[in-house]
């Protein structure tokens, strides 16, 4: 069995990507764009400089797919307004804890007093439940497909144990939703996706087929090493080339086409798709998001704290432009405040916050295209 060290050197192998690119500039697919969903592809992008290594005329578009970035002002402010509640102890991953809402942060409440836990899994709500039995403890729950799961075991496990004092307030999104929602606008020009492995490990590559068929574009889904991401868009070729459309898959050592299905079966069973939920820089857009079924009411902190929770939608700041960046319509170094009054010790927006947001990508890696 090969070592960590040596499993890592194969999917990063230099000569390997060149020849990858080589074969991708025999090619010659004209120009195309291809979005690719995921943050975590986006710095895979800029770090290996991967945009660089193919014709100009083949170009990444930055999607949706940040589940930080995509959390709109007013649910920031609803868990700041949860973590000010005398009898609330608030919880969420560390990424949040920076992206600012209209007026404040998590990080800056916190620093003000307020009781503001970080975890890396969810899971660990239980313990801090069991140590503060006074307390309401809310979990504060964001991600794609591929985390939806883990608060679904949270919420059979408090469940099952009689925990009274766990909350959840659910931020979890669909990534089809979006990904039709980005392809129905007026001036879109993106011609293939390269969809994100961890989420389609879960969901298996059924909830891409209408997406394809829809829109006529091929998706390939993908690992995050530079080698994957060549191989998908040596695929994405292929497919455009034989003038297919279809649901690929180039990450088999983890992804099978019917996905997970006793992960399936856990979301299905405490959560339902809500009408609708406000993506930054998308806007509403119906049946893209997870909440608690009814049944589970008593454990939901929208319906436990609604006199204390607005709703409005609240806009970015006007010279911040991660709407734009997360449509794929602008690049970061398009934004008048970018590396300057924004940067991620000082975000001005979530894309500069979450370690897989395109802002923090571009400024990280230097990269101007």
């Amino acid at each position: 069995m090969a070592s960590s060290a040596e499993w890592f050197r194969e999917f990063r192998d230099a000569r390997k990507m060149e020849a990858l690119a080589a074969d991708i500039r025999k090619m010659r697919p004209g120009r195309i764009s291809i979005m690719e969903v995921c943050g975590g592809h986006t710095h895979v992008i800029m770090r290996y400089g991967l945009n660089q290594m193919l014709p100009a005329d083949i170009r990444f578009v930055h999607g949706p797919g940040c589940p930080v970035c995509i959390i709109p002002k007013e649910r920031i402010d609803q868990a700041i307004a949860l973590a000010r509640c005398d009898d609330v102890v608030l919880v969420t991953l560390a990424d949040l804890m920076r992206v600012p809402g209209s007026s404040s942060s998590l990080i800056r409440e916190r620093a003000e007093g307020r009781d503001i836990r970080m975890v890396y899994s969810p899971m660990d709500v239980l313990k801090i439940a069991g140590d503060a039995p006074e307390k309401q403890v809310v979990y504060f729950a964001i991600g794609f497909e591929t985390t939806a799961p883990l608060t679904a075991a949270l919420v059979h496990t408090v469940l099952q144990s009689g925990t009274e004092n766990v909350l959840i307030h659910m931020n979890h999104v669909l990534v089809p939703p979006a990904l039709d929602a980005v392809m129905g606008a007026d001036d879109v020009a993106i011609q293939a996706f390269i969809a994100p492995g961890h989420v389609t490990a879960i969901t298996g590559i059924g909830i891409y087929r209408g997406l394809c068929e829809r829109h006529q574009v091929p998706v390939v889904v993908s690992g995050f090493e530079p080698v994957d991401m060549l191989q998908s868009v040596r695929m994405i070729l292929e497919q455009m080339e034989a003038g297919r459309a279809e649901v690929a898959i180039q990450y088999t050592r983890a992804v099978q086409p019917e996905g997970n299905p006793k992960a399936q079966a856990l979301v299905a069973e405490y959560f339902a798709v809500r009408d609708g939920f406000r993506w930054r820089g998308l806007g509403e857009i119906p049946a893209s998001g997870l909440a608690l079924k009814p049944d589970y009411a008593g454990l939901d902190a929208e319906v436990c704290f609604a006199d204390r929770l607005q709703v409005a939608p609240v806009d970015d700041h006007r010279v911040c432009i991660c709407g734009e960046i997360l449509r794929g319509k602008q690049e970061p170094t398009d934004c008048p405040v970018f590396g300057r009054a924004c940067t991620p010790g000082n975000p001005m927006g979530a894309c500069m916050v979450s370690s897989e947001g395109a802002c923090h990508a571009y400024l990280t890696y230097q990269q101007v295209r």
